[in-house]
């Protein structure tokens, strides 16, 4: 709690008389996370806001999308590449490509209404051309039509069953629609790798995170899946390179 109420201090207010000082102490002690209390987190070196408390960016999730914004970098030159942030919450991966990808042009597509607000706010707040970027409704690739060279996806992947995985400040405060995936986790991922080859442009690849115990079902469904452990030594993610 300490250092908790250190990053109030330097961060929202200038004493520890103010009433809202106070008020976000409570909030912590009842387990609120840090991240909603403050209103915002980094990630890499961008400015994410949770107005419309998403789910809260990890490193976890860091860790893999700075992989892949190497690989974009590395990559063929294209005229300009497309990415689609799918399942995109706070915009978090699609604001990171954008601010270190300058060419990028970063499609958003997000289920619930009031995320797109917060994505908006995200691009703006991290001084990001609006017209770079595309946001769009519905589930999963419903309202998608144009075609992409990335795909990065933080889908909801907990399995139910296993919800006591969870700590209570996430499960308590977090939006329970971002953290589930259905039966054994799988059902969106599922849905994801059937589906993405048909908004991929040629050599496109997507990036999806997961529970390490889901890879070998990703690889089932995907045979040219390869799966990589985070920076914590655990299986977190997997590049899929779908067969032409």
């Amino acid at each position: 709690m300490d250092k908790e109420i250190a990053w109030l201090l330097r961060d929202k207010y200038n004493s520890i008389e103010s009433p809202e000082f106070h008020r976000d102490i409570e909030r912590l002690k009842k387990d609120e996370p840090l991240a909603y209390v403050i209103g915002w987190m980094p990630f890499l070196n961008t400015k994410i806001w949770l107005d419309s408390r998403p789910l809260i960016p990890r490193p976890e999730t860091e860790f893999w999308v700075e992989k892949a914004i190497q690989e974009m970098k590395g990559g063929e030159v294209r005229p300009r590449l497309k990415v689609l942030d799918l399942c995109a919450g706070s915009g978090c991966i699609g604001v990171a490509v954008l601010k270190h990808i300058p060419d990028a042009e970063v499609h958003f597509a997000e289920i619930v209404d009031d995320h797109h607000q917060t994505i908006r706010k995200n691009i703006r707040e991290n001084n990001i051309d609006v017209g770079r970027t595309k946001q769009i409704g519905g589930n999963l690739f419903e309202h998608v039509t144009e075609k992409h060279d990335f795909i990065l996806s933080n889908p909801p992947y907990v399995d139910p069953v296993l919800a006591n995985r969870i700590q209570p400040s996430v499960s308590l405060h977090e939006p329970q629609q971002a953290l589930f995936g259905g039966l054994s986790g799988m059902e969106l991922i599922e849905k994801i790798i059937i589906e993405a080859p048909k908004y991929l442009n040629p050599g496109g690849v997507v990036y999806i995170e997961h529970e390490p115990e889901q890879s070998e079902a990703i690889k089932a469904l995907a045979p040219n899946a390869e799966s990589f452990q985070d920076q914590f030594g655990v299986i977190r993610f997997s590049r899929i390179s779908p067969a032409p």
